[in-house]
Order: C-alpha cells, then sequence, then structure tokens
C-alpha cells in the first residue's frame, strides 16, 4: 500500500491533457447541443419536440461537466476563448464563474465534513444536531434533501438560491449571478414572443428541468450513499475524505458519455486537475482506486440514497428518517419503562 502522498504523486502523471481532445470533446458537444435546442423548435411533432428536449438536457449536462473541468484547471488552461466561451455558458445555466468557484472549491476543501453546513453541498447533520434543532431547522433541512427538490433543483437551487439570491445579498461581488437571471428571464420571454407557452416548455423548461436533475442527483449521489464515511473536524481527512466518503457511480457506457465520467468521483476528489477523459485510465492502472465505495443509477440504488437523511455517530452510517424516529421511539419507550420500574 502506497502512502497518501505517493499516491497523489502517483496521479500527477496523469493530470497532462491533450490540447486537441479538449477542444474536440468540447466544440463537438456544443454542436451537438445546438442541434438538440434546435429540434426543440423545428421538429413539427410533440413527441419529437420531447425527444429533442430530453437529448438537449442530457447533452448540457455533458457540456456542464466540462465546464466543471475547466474551471479545476484540468483542460484548456489559460485559453483566453475558452475562458469566454465557459462564462457565457455558466451565465445560461445559471452557474456563473463567481458563486461557481466559490462554492465549488469550498465543497472540495471540506468534502464531507458533517460538523458544519458545507457551502456548494446537500447540508449533512448527525442525529444529536437534528434533536437539537428547531422545528423550522428541521423543516427547512428535510427540505433540502427532499427528493422533489432534486428533482426540480431547477428553479429553487439554481435560479434562486445560486444565482438571485447572492446577487441580492453582494451584487457587486456576484454581478454575474444577476446577469444569469436577467439573460434567462430574457430567453424565457423570447421563446414566449416566438411561440407561446409550448415553445417555453419544449425549448426551456424540458431542457433545464433534465440538466438540473441529473447534475443533482449525481453530485448528491457522490456524497450521499450507504456506505459513505463522515467525519467532524478533528477527524476529518482529505485524501479519506476523497476515497472513503466520494462514491463510484456505476454507470453503462451512454450515461458515462452524457455525464463526461463524473461518476469515477472518488479519482476526481484526489486529484481535480485530471482531465474527464482519463479518469478511468487512471483506475484501471492505479490499483489503489480500483475498490471504491460505490452506488449505481439503478432505481433501488436511487432509492437507498433518497432515503439517507442523517448522520448517525453511535452507528457510524447515514440512516433515513424513519430509522431515526424508530430510534427514538424506541429510546423513548425504554426510558417509560426504566421510569415506571423506579
Amino acid at each position: 500500500m502506497v502512502s497518501k502522498n505517493e499516491l497523489i504523486s502517483a496521479t500527477m502523471s496523469f493530470t497532462g491533457e491533450d490540447r486537441f481532445r479538449s477542444w474536440y470533446y468540447f466544440l463537438s458537444t456544443l454542436v451537438l447541443m445546438a442541434f438538440a435546442f434546435q429540434g426543440t423548435y423545428w421538429i413539427p411533432f410533440a413527441t419529437g419536440k420531447i425527444i429533442s428536449g430530453l437529448l438537449a438536457g442530457l447533452l448540457t449536462s455533458r457540456l456542464f461537466v466540462i465546464y466543471h473541468d475547466f474551471h479545476h484547471e484540468a483542460i484548456l488552461r489559460k485559453s483566453v476563448p475558452a475562458k469566454l466561451l465557459m462564462t457565457v455558458f455558466g451565465i445560461l445555466t445559471l452557474a456563473p464563474p463567481s458563486i461557481w468557484n466559490e462554492t465549488h472549491q469550498h465543497h472540495h476543501n471540506h468534502n464531507s465534513r458533517f460538523s458544519r453546513m458545507v457551502i456548494g453541498s446537500f447540508p449533512t447533520i448527525s442525529t444529536h444536531t437534528f434533536k437539537m434543532s428547531s422545528k423550522a431547522q428541521r423543516y427547512w433541512y428535510l427540505l433540502l434533501r427532499h427528493p422533489l427538490m432534486i428533482l426540480f433543483a431547477y428553479i429553487p437551487i439554481f435560479l434562486v438560491s445560486f444565482c438571485l439570491w447572492p446577487f441580492v445579498e453582494n451584487p457587486k461581488r456576484y454581478y454575474d449571478c444577476g446577469i444569469a437571471v436577467g439573460v434567462h428571464v430574457l430567453i424565457a420571454w423570447a421563446l414566449f414572443t416566438l411561440g407561446g407557452l409550448p415553445v417555453v416548455v419544449y425549448s426551456l423548461w424540458i431542457p433545464s428541468i433534465i440538466l438540473f436533475a441529473v447534475g443533482d442527483y449525481i453530485f448528491y449521489a457522490q456524497h450521499n450513499f450507504p456506505a459513505v464515511m463522515l467525519k467532524d473536524d478533528d477527524e476529518w481527512d482529505y485524501m479519506e475524505a476523497a476515497l472513503c466518503s466520494s462514491s463510484f457511480i456505476k454507470m453503462n457506457r451512454m450515461m458515462r458519455w452524457f455525464t463526461a465520467n463524473i461518476g469515477y468521483h472518488h479519482i476526481h476528489h484526489v486529484n481535480s486537475r485530471i482531465p474527464f477523459y482519463r479518469l478511468p485510465e487512471v483506475m484501471d492502472k492505479l490499483v489503489e482506486l480500483q475498490n471504491p465505495r460505490t452506488t449505481s443509477l439503478h432505481p433501488a440504488e436511487i432509492w437507498k440514497c433518497l432515503r439517507l437523511k442523517l448522520w448517525d455517530e453511535k452507528r457510524g452510517r447515514m440512516i433515513s428518517f424513519r430509522e431515526f424516529r424508530e430510534s427514538e421511539s424506541t429510546f423513548d419507550g425504554v426510558k417509560t419503562n426504566s421510569s415506571s420500574s423506579n
């Protein structure tokens, strides 16, 4: 077994990018995405429009991961044209650079520390903290982790929380968040002018719902899965968090392509400078990364992940809210019986 420093050093040889491949994957995905969006408007049949909308959402998901890699400086480093195109893309997808870089970097630096409300991540608290929380705090915590919040992340998470809210609080610092909201509203208005509500549904809402639902769930499952290990501040370690608190999401070849290998998330957290197209290569060649904690996109696995609500410090694992209530009922029952016998 190699040490943590040796493992990081071993991954450094995979951080070199193939500039041609980076541009090819970015531009080819951009072109395919543009054609899919055109299909949502020009195809005369509703079925064709819906299929085009689904494809547009999935292709935008792939481009979003490429955008994410660019901001980690894994690809197209120091390219001025790439920075311009990526900035426009971030604004159009409600993830402008100012808020994206701030929250995502914070996430990488504090991945799976359950003791704090980590910015850029789904909040995770312990059963003890939950019991000490007010009813309002419990309500908002459970709401943020509700499956419907993940499915319809488009409006509440990205449009409101990720863009509108930061801009209102600090318009100078998050000016691009305000631009993102304005551009999004302008696009919706332009589409409505072109063809009414149906055009808005096919060309904006369907692709956006798919993009943010896929992206939000994958991000959720990368750090909220049955085998996840969470640590408090005093015990937290960057490498341990990468290997034990970041999942490898098993996918078929098609979904690996649409998500640009983001399922190899444990490797990404070990070294975020590795280009997305080299992540499978790293896993093939480094034995230490070949036995990650896993989940998948199988419906049963998705349900297992979505049920997880709280970190149980005594059991050392995430538990569902039902498990929490049952344990509380058992505890209350034992306490009542003990009191009666005395």
